[in-house]
Order: C-alpha cells, then structure tokens, then sequence
C-alpha cells in the first residue's frame, strides 16, 4: 500500500468514531417528566410511544428519551425538571399537572406537551385553549370536571343515601378544589360529605377504615396521578371493604372497582406522543391547540354490583358503555 494511500485511510478511520459521535449527538431527546413510577405507568408509556411512532419517530432509532420519575414525591419534580433542561432535550412529556407546572416554571423556552385531567388554563399553563401562545400544550380530558357527575351518578344508584365520601391527595395542586367542587355538588344533592385523604400506599388502609367510620354509603376517588398509577389497586381495594366506589378509569372498575366514569387516560398518552412528533418535526407548542377529549365512558362492574347487593336501575343500565360480568 502506497504511504498516500495509507495516511488517508488512516485519516478517514481516526474520524468514524467522531462521526458516530455526532450522529448519536443529532439524534433529538425526550425528557419525560413522570409523577409517579414507571412500572404502575407502563401502558401510558406505551401509549405515549405508539403516538410517537405515527409521526414516524421510534425510541432507538431518530429519537431517544430521558426519563424522570418522582415515585409520588411531587416536590422531587422541579429538581428532576431542572436537571432535564441541563441536558438539552428537545421536548419534554409531562406526565401529570405536577410535572407541568414543574416543567413550566423551569423553563420557557424548551416545548412542553402534558396530559392532564384539569383545565390548563386555571392552573396558568397556556393562555387559552386555541392559542396556547407559549412552550405548551397538550392534552386535557377534564376528568376533574367530571367529579361532581361522578358523585352523582352515585346518587342514583344510591337514592337513599345521606352520607358519601370523597378521597383526595392532599399534595395535589389542585385537591382544594376538587374537595370544594364536590362540597358543592354534595350540597346541591342534599348529601352530607367527608373529604378523606391519601398520599402514599399507607394511607389507604387508613382511609377505608375512616369511611366505615363515617359511615358513608360510597366514595369518589378524586383526579389525581397517585391514584391513576394506583387504579387497579384503589379498585380492589373498595372491593375487599365492600364499599361502592366510582372512579375515571377503566382498569379500576376491571380491578373490581363498581363504577368508572371518565375518558380514557390510554388514548390521552397516545395523543401526547403524536403531538411531540410534530413538535420534533418543527411544529411551535404555541400553534398547536390543547385537545379535549369529548368522549366520556360509564363502565359498571356487574358481578361487584351483585357482591355489594346492588341493584342498578334500568336509567344506569341503559347509559353504560361497557357491563363487566
């Protein structure tokens, strides 16, 4: 081999390792920002990764993602936020109202894409629906709009109750509001309502035998993201203590749980990870309205009804999307 020839090929092996480099460096991140833990969030996460795959992104491939989890601890969020703005991701998933507020006030340049169950405007996220107008948007389905409906949805089944309850995480930002909407709504109903609460796995035992105590007829779990990674265990739960319970959530009432009223939490993450396709393609957060999701489901768990003793009337019947036998 030719000295020319061999310097060239040297030159030319010496840069393949920067390029490699370089190309792993122009591969775009996500930083998702999860309020909880990723093994109670798996199928929201999934979801999230079929959205991106519909705009043509796959994880390992054009786009990597970062992930962040508070395991509950929502005061760990702002640090976690932080830290994924040091690193330079490109967009960042926010997995809760939590974790949007934390991304919010760590950055305002960085897009963000939420999925929330509250009205984004309220909480100062975006300026308006249609417009956002800043680094955020994303995906609202409103279920804590839907708790007044919820309890009385409960009141129908229920037409003789006096006494419900109501269980809340007291660290949610917006758990003030969900205890006055429902006071409100129990008022209106001529019911009597105590306001329980829970933060962690270890205030649940705690609470079921605080509503034996109060003796209330049923209990509407409140929107809350602890309790969305908890869905399938707050529903077996209510079904070991026997008591009526309504939740957003399919898999609660799958879990055994007697009622679920609310949006699907699974086809919210798929739309999120559709909108951070589009970011990443060079779409503004500003120009991309926050979707509402409009279709609310009814799930009864039938063979809980019959456990409990419960009758449902044929109004009830009637409106529900799905029986689980």
């Amino acid at each position: 081999m030719r000295r020319r020839e061999f310097i060239t090929l040297l030159g030319s092996a010496a840069t393949w390792p920067l390029a490699a480099r370089a190309q792993e460096q122009a591969m775009p991140v996500i930083g998702f920002l999860g309020a909880t833990s990723p093994d109670l969030y798996a199928n929201q996460v999934g979801a999230y990764r079929r959205g991106l795959g519909e705009t043509g992104h796959v994880e390992g491939q054009n786009v990597a993602i970062e992930f962040r989890w508070a395991e509950s601890q929502y005061e760990r969020l702002p640090a976690m936020a932080t830290d994924l703005i040091r690193r330079r991701v490109t967009v960042i998933a926010a997995a809760s109202l939590p974790s949007a507020l934390a991304g919010k006030a760590a950055t305002s340049t960085i897009p963000i894409v939420f999925s929330l169950g509250v009205d984004p405007i309220a909480f100062g996220l975006v300026s308006s629906l249609n417009r956002p107008g800043g680094n955020v948007t994303g995906i609202t389905n409103l279920n804590q709009e839907l708790l007044p409906k919820q309890l009385e949805v409960l009141r129908e089944l229920l037409p003789g109750a006096t006494v419900m309850a109501a269980l809340v995480n007291p660290t949610n930002s917006n758990a003030a509001k969900q205890s006055d909407d429902l006071r409100t709504a129990a008022r209106a109903l001529g019911l009597q309502l105590h306001v329980l609460h829970a933060s962690s796995d270890s205030d649940f035992d705690a609470a079921f035998v605080a509503l034996s105590q109060v003796r209330a007829s049923a209990v509407v779990i409140g929107a809350d993201t602890f309790f969305v990674s908890r869905s399938a265990q707050l529903g077996a739960l209510t079904a070991r203590h026997k008591v009526p319970a309504i939740y957003q959530f399919r898999e609660f009432a799958a879990a055994g749980g007697l009622l679920s009223y609310g949006s699907s939490i699974i086809e919210s993450y798929r739309q999120v990870g559709i909108y951070t396709g589009r970011i990443l393609k060079g779409e503004r957060p500003a120009d991309l309205p926050v979707q509402q999701s409009t279709k609310v489901v009814l799930i009864i768990n039938m063979k809980t009804a019959k456990t409990l003793g419960l009758t449902f009337p044929l109004t009830l019947l009637g409106r529900a999307d799905e029986v689980i036998e």
